[in-house]
Formats: C-alpha cells, structure tokens, sequence
C-alpha cells in the first residue's frame, strides 16, 4: 500500500491542478502566487537544512576508509580511499559526486545452494542512478531557456546535443526519455527486490512517482498535447516570474499548469526529505574528511576541561583523616604543639 498511496496522492495532485486552472481566477494562483512560494520554501529550507547540519560538531575523524591510510614512507598510500591532504579529500569528492564512485563498488548478497551466501557485483543500480541525476540535470538546464533571453549559447549547444538523433518533429530529447526509463528502474527495484521493499516506506515512493508524472506531464505538453499550449505564451510567464513582471494568458492549457504545479510540489518537498541528499553529501564527515589520524590529534571539544589533582595534594586535604585510619602516608603529620 506504500506505492499505491504515492500513486493515489499524485494522482489527487494532478485533479487539485487541472480542475483549479480551469476556475476563473485561479490561473494566477497555479501560475504565479503557488511558484513564488514554492521557490521561497525551497531556498529557506534548503538552506535551513543545511545550516542545521553545519552546526552539528563532529569532534573526532570518522571518514570511511577502504585503503591504506598514510603510513610509512616505504608503504604505499591509497590517495583515494584514505586522503591524508585537503587536495585529496576534493579528488575524492569529486568521483563521489560526479561518478557516484561509492555506489559504483556497490554489491549484492546472494544465498546459494550450501546454504551459503555470497556477494556479487551489483552495477544496474549505479548506472540507472547515474542516468537518472544527469538526465535531471540536463533537463533543469534546459528548461533555463524559458527564463532567459537572449538564451546563452552554451544552452542551445546542450539542447542540440540532447536531441542529436532529430528523432521526429519536434525532436525527441534523449534526456526524456532516460529519465522516465530510470524512474522506472528505481520504483520497480523497489518492489521486485524483497529486501528493498520491506525497508521502503512512503517517503521513497512518492518522489519517484511525483518526478514520474512531471516527466509523463512535460513529454504529453511538448510532444503530444501542442495544441493546447502556446510556447511565446509561456516563455512571456517565464521571464515575467523572473523579472517580477508575470503576466498570465488564456491559451495557456491545463497541461501545463498540472506540469507546473507538480515542479512546485516538488519545490516545497525536497528540502524536508530523502532528496537533501545534493546538499548532503558535502557535509558528509565520512568523505569529506582527511584521514589524518596517525599525524595529528583530533581533542574533543565536548570534554569538559578537568584540573589535574594529584595524588600529594590528595593527601594534604585527608591527610589528618588517614592518620586516624591508620593508612600509610608519604608525608608524616606535623607535630603538635602540646607534644612539642
């Protein structure tokens, strides 16, 4: 039932936007009023999110090491997987966030006849996540051609590129179809694959399925639905949000506010969930930490500063007390000064 309440609530999201465009008025609300406040959500809790991380101490290094650390000299060092320098530590970030590096070693358990289990190379999972980020991303890019003008050259150049095969008219985007072809992948994993789906709750489905339908939404108004739209319509609603100036049209169809309005629930929902992960991963103190350990020492800032009290200065404080209990001392009592 986790998937299927994804489903019902995307579902419920795409009726709320195309039933509400269509009332007088409301236009404005899905077009304009609902974007701003979703963008203003997005910054504000993207970044609430990650000063909150910031803040949180990390008084000892708990980098995640598969390599020799830095050793002796004749020892050869794994750069890599156990960075001793700040340069390494950003080499190392590098593949991780470019390559999915980590997610690229990832393995599977498999039980065999034995009973016996054994692990086994598990690359499906690297390569659909790999399409899915960057098809993601060279859409988002894309679409800054609807809020740029004059469009940077470098924009057309990546669009040009993505629809290289000039399959149709218009062109089919290479970038489309991956992404759908990759959600795909990540929603079905989760539910053929046992363990996956027992570990799975709510908050994994429902971004796959909500990017899902922004996909389906945006290849329906640009491939299938054309005549319901007007693209100069809707570039003039694009520059007017950025310049403050929106102005909202009546050929704009109700495709396009659903595909609007699904982009801006997304908006208020990545700062609060699993996708964080693009901040994240930049705090992370098990990568971006050098693995410095044997050269230098790392103190804890929690302890509380203690002053030392040995053990002479112990015993001049009882000293009276352990005579009386007949414990041996290193400095005998004083005389006192009747016996003198």
């Amino acid at each position: 039932m986790k998937h299927a309440f994804s489903f019902l609530a995307v579902i419920g999201l795409v009726v709320i936007a195309g039933l509400g465009s269509q009332i007088p008025g409301m236009p404005y609300l899905f077009g304009v009023a609902l974007p701003y406040l979703a963008l203003l959500i997005f910054l504000g809790g993207f970044v609430y999110t990650i000063v909150r991380w910031a803040k949180s101490p990390v008084p000892f290094p708990i980098q995640t090491t598969c390599g020799q650390a830095k050793s002796l000299d004749f020892i050869k060092q794994n750069k890599l997987e156990a960075p001793h320098t700040t340069s390494e530590v950003i080499a190392r970030m590098a593949l991780e966030v470019l390559t999915f590096r980590s997610l690229f070693r990832n393995t599977k358990a498999v039980i065999q006849d034995g009973p016996k289990i054994t692990y086994e190379s598990y690359k499906w999972l690297w390569l659909f996540g790999l399409i899915f980020h960057y098809s993601f991303l060279v859409i988002v890019i894309r679409h800054m051609r609807l809020f740029l003008n004059p469009v940077p050259e470098w924009i057309s150049w990546m669009e040009f590129g993505d629809g290289l095969f000039q399959v149709g008219a218009p062109t089919w985007y290479m970038t489309d179809v991956l992404l759908v072809v990759a959600v795909c992948y990540l929603f079905g994993r989760r539910l053929w694959n046992a363990n996956v789906r027992y570990i799975s709750l709510v908050n994994d489905f429902f971004p796959l399925v909500l990017i899902f339908a922004i996909a389906v939404s945006g290849i329906l108004m640009r491939y299938f639905l054309r005549t319901d739209i007007d693209i100069v319509t809707i570039k003039k609603l694009a520059v007017g949000l950025v310049t403050f100036q929106p102005v909202i049209a009546a050929e704009i169809g109700a495709i396009f506010y659903i595909h609007l309005f699904l982009v801006c629930v997304l908006l208020v929902y990545f700062p609060f969930s699993k996708l964080m992960h693009l901040g994240g991963v930049f705090l992370s103190p098990t990568r971006n930490m050098r693995n410095d350990s044997r050269a230098r020492r790392h103190v804890n800032p929690w302890n509380p500063e203690i002053k030392p009290h040995s053990y002479l200065a112990y015993e001049d404080e009882f000293r009276e007390y352990m005579a009386e209990a007949d414990i041996p001392l290193e400095k005998e009592l004083p005389p006192k000064k009747d016996e003198e």
